[in-house]
């Protein structure tokens, strides 16, 4: 009958309590990090002066109103009139009906809640100019419409803005705009001078390093999605293991985005929901491997440790790669079953 470790610090004569038999040598911590530490230094710097920095520069909102106006006033008034991407999600950010991403009854987004509530039209358009020096009229005139108003407007102008094949806004005295062209053309400018920028940002405070009305802004319009399209970050690229440029990313997602390359998850409606739950089981099987009848045993029936410590076999005269038999007189004990 085999006796389970000792967890006192008293000496015993189980198999922890043994002292080792078997070779020794010196070791140096110290040397070994110093070179190390050396090593690694001169290799990076080596691949940073061939390769060069991965840093790109910063998106903002100014670059975004700068190089595509019409795209920028295009989303703006997708905000205002509440027709974003972002404004119609679902949870964690408002309570649209029928957003959320479902398993049979099965609704993690409705259970979580609204965590991180967004208004698109007060917190990317409306709040934003009364932050102005000098705010435009055109926000009393969208104050004092009716909803109905507000959305005939915006509908109006988001039609305008879809016609619009050039690189300036459409004229205001065009169709039933109401204040909108106003309000957009004023945050447009806006956010070419950089303000915008710090007016989203400064919602969260002076010492702000929440930027996620920043990035649900800019993920709302195609601006930011192409710029990640062009450097290999979309879904179906792999994007969420890679950097920007020709570098590796985050190695630990590969699976995860391995699931959102295959059927039927690439397809699925509610994709990331399975694929959350399909990691969260894979996770928990991982981690309560060592308690899990059969699979523990593993190591027995692939005996790779054969291979790694073939030189202890081979004296036990047993050929590696084989779970073949081993003198049970003669036997002690491996490296990795030292370990349990």
């Amino acid at each position: 009958m085999k006796s389970s470790p000792s967890m006192s610090w008293r000496a015993g004569n189980d198999l922890v309590s043994r002292p080792w038999r078997g070779r020794v040598r010196d070791y140096d911590l110290f040397k070994e990090v110093t070179i190390g530490i050396v090593v690694v230094s001169l290799i990076t710097i080596g691949l940073v002066a061939v390769l060069g920095s991965p840093d790109e520069p910063s998106v903002t909102l100014k670059s975004w109103a700068t190089s595509q106006p019409v795209d920028f006033a295009t989303t703006a008034t997708a905000e205002l009139g509440g027709t974003s991407d972002t404004a119609g999600y679902g949870p964690p950010y408002n309570t649209t009906p029928d957003a959320t991403q479902t398993l049979g009854p099965l609704d993690l987004q409705s259970i979580a809640g609204v965590r991180i509530p967004v208004d698109t039209a007060n917190a990317f358009v409306v709040r934003p100019l009364k932050t102005l020096r000098s705010a435009p009229d055109a926000l009393a005139a969208w104050s004092a419409g009716s909803a109905a108003d507000q959305t005939r407007w915006t509908t109006d102008y988001a039609k305008a803005l879809a016609a619009d094949k050039g690189t300036s806004l459409p004229p205001a005295s065009g169709g039933d705009y109401g204040p909108v062209p106003a309000m957009i053309a004023s945050l447009s400018s806006s956010a070419r001078s950089g303000a915008l920028d710090g007016a989203v940002a400064g919602e969260g405070g002076f010492y702000n390093l929440d930027f996620t009305p920043a990035i649900l802004f800019l993920g709302d319009g195609t601006y930011f999605q192409n710029l990640a399209t062009a450097q290999h970050l979309t879904g179906d690229q792999w994007g969420m293991m890679n950097e920007t440029g020709n570098y590796p990313g985050q190695s630990w997602l590969w699976l995860f985005s391995f699931f959102y390359q295959v059927e039927p998850f690439a397809s699925a409606p509610n994709a990331d929901l399975l694929i959350v739950l399909i990691m969260g089981i894979l996770t928990a099987l991982l981690a309560l491997l060592p308690f899990i009848p059969g699979l523990r045993t593993f190591p027995k029936w692939i005996p790779i440790h054969r291979l790694i410590w073939r030189d202890y076999y081979s004296k036990q005269g047993v050929q590696p790669g084989t779970a073949g038999p081993e003198p049970a007189s003669t036997r002690s004990e491996t490296p990795l079953e030292r370990t349990h």
